[in-house]
Formats: C-alpha cells, sequence, structure tokens
C-alpha cells in the first residue's frame, strides 16, 4: 500500500490511524484521527481516562485478526474542547514496505433507544424461558446493567454474587461505577459500549470486590434487549 493510498483515506471522515502492531508506532493518522488526537500518542488514546482494551500489546491482537475476530478498542479523544470516547475497530492488513499493519477505524456514534427507554426500574427476573434459565445456571459471573439509571445494577447470577461477595439484594443496589476501579469515569465507556452494533466486546478492567480486594477481569460487555428491557 503506497504513500498514496494513505493519502487518499484523509477523504474519509471518520478517523484512520495505521499501526505497527510490532513497534507500535502510528505510520499514518488521516485528517479526521489528527483532528481528534491533536496532542496525544498513540499510548495516550489507549490508556486515557475513558479507555478500555482486550490487550496491552498490540502483537497479542494478530492471531484474532487472522482468524477475522471482531475487535473493539474504546480511546480518549478530543472532541469540542473535550476529552470523550471513541470506539475504534480493528483490521489487520499488509502495508508495504512495514509488513502487517493494524488499522484502526473509528466507528461513528449511533443513536442508541436504549439509553433513552428502559423500563428497568421496574424489571424482575422472569424466572422461565431460556434467557432465565441460562442467566441463573452460568458458571461465569454475569451482571444485567441499565446504562440510562447511571449504571445501576438491575440483575446477578450466583456466580456474581459469589466473585464479588454480595447478597442479590445489596448487590442490585449498587451501580457498576461503584464496583469499577474507574469510578464514575466507566460511565462513558458504558455509553460507548452500549451504542456498538451487536455483540459482546471483550475489555480489561479492575473490578473491587465486598471485601475490598481488586481483581482484573475480562468483562465481555455489550447491549441486550431482555422482555423488552433495553440493558447490558
Amino acid at each position: 500500500m503506497p504513500q498514496y493510498c494513505f493519502d487518499a483515506l484523509n477523504f474519509i471522515k471518520t478517523p484512520v490511524w495505521l499501526v505497527s502492531p510490532v513497534s507500535e508506532n502510528i505510520i499514518f493518522a488521516n485528517a479526521a484521527a489528527t483532528e481528534v488526537m491533536r496532542d496525544k500518542t498513540l499510548d495516550d488514546m489507549r490508556s486515557g481516562m475513558y479507555s478500555a482494551k482486550a490487550q496491552t500489546l498490540l502483537t497479542m491482537y494478530v492471531p484474532d485478526l487472522k482468524a477475522n475476530q471482531e475487535i473493539i478498542e474504546i480511546w480518549t479523544v478530543w472532541r469540542d474542547k473535550q476529552e470523550t470516547t471513541l470506539s475504534c475497530r480493528l483490521t489487520l492488513t499488509c502495508a508495504e514496505p512495514h509488513g502487517e499493519v493494524i488499522v484502526f477505524e473509528g466507528l461513528s456514534p449511533q443513536v442508541n433507544a436504549g439509553l433513552k427507554a428502559s423500563r428497568s426500574a421496574t424489571y424482575q427476573r422472569k424466572k422461565q424461558g431460556f434467557y432465565a434459565r441460562f442467566f441463573l445456571t452460568n458458571s461465569a459471573p454475569m451482571l444485567l446493567i441499565d446504562p440510562a439509571r447511571d449504571g445501576q445494577i438491575v440483575d446477578a447470577n450466583l456466580a456474581a454474587l459469589h466473585f464479588y461477595g454480595y447478597a442479590h439484594e445489596e448487590m442490585c443496589r449498587k451501580h457498576t461505577w461503584e464496583i469499577n476501579t474507574l469510578g464514575r469515569d466507566i460511565l462513558p465507556v458504558m455509553t460507548e459500549i452500549a451504542s456498538l452494533p451487536g455483540g459482546h466486546k471483550p475489555l480489561n478492567f479492575v473490578h473491587r470486590l465486598a471485601d475490598g480486594t481488586t481483581r482484573h477481569v475480562q468483562t465481555y460487555a455489550g447491549p441486550i434487549e431482555i422482555y423488552g428491557d433495553k440493558l447490558m
């Protein structure tokens, strides 16, 4: 992919970065990318206040990208004179003479009806049906969260109660920012995840347990509609 092909990316309105997974240097950033990154480095955007990712090293993504798995990172960028979130979809390509490069493509914000119209204030777990059985019996900790209600936890399965160390009633009085060490800075990240088009994205966080200790966790987060409730 010669330089003139890179220059053509300047006509794309969404931010695009080409990054070497080995050196982690930005090979090219189009005009839209330059506008939102300003003086930020790649590490600043990937590790900022509102950032979330599944892997620390970019080389760790390469096998999954070669297998055509969808990977999303959430970056901290500048927009309207303030820091905000940007979801980036990763793809792998070959750009001579650089070899393999990861393309980070910023996703356009989508309108999320779930953030405007949720009935989870009256949410009650339904005891029957496939979802209820899957939720109740799954060995992985699972939380249902309402982004529209300040990240309110509206349900937790038994594995989650054991992991976090709370009774069900106590767990469901909490908000996700009370168990995530990012605190309320997790809310813009949640809003970004809730706007992603389908699927559950693996992201790494540090969560706080009932006894005050913390655990590094990889969460698979995404939007879901259950019995008419728009949740995560």
